[in-house]
């Protein structure tokens, strides 16, 4: 388990052996995210579009620009009818 202390000004270093798993490199954002059970995650902000590949199952099926147009315009007719 890797440790840090925290300053006084709320500071704290994040160990090597950390920074190297999240390829974190001076001037890289991070995001905290606290867990319903209270854990936090710690997250890189600034991600290498290359590593998001194969994040997301494969579409069901593929949908013709015509058919997202249409969406489009059904969404914001509905939205359009009801005021939201």
């Amino acid at each position: 388990m890797a440790g840090s202390r925290m300053t006084i000004k709320g500071r704290a270093t994040i160990p090597d052996k950390i920074r190297h798993h999240l390829k974190l490199k001076a001037g890289d954002g991070l995001e905290f995210l606290i867990e319903p059970d209270g854990r936090v995650i710690l997250m890189p902000t600034t991600v290498d579009i290359a590593e998001l590949k194969g994040l997301l199952a494969p579409a069901p099926r593929r949908v013709s620009a015509e058919e997202m147009d249409h969406a489009v315009r059904s969404g914001a007719a509905r939205r359009y009818a009801t005021g939201h």
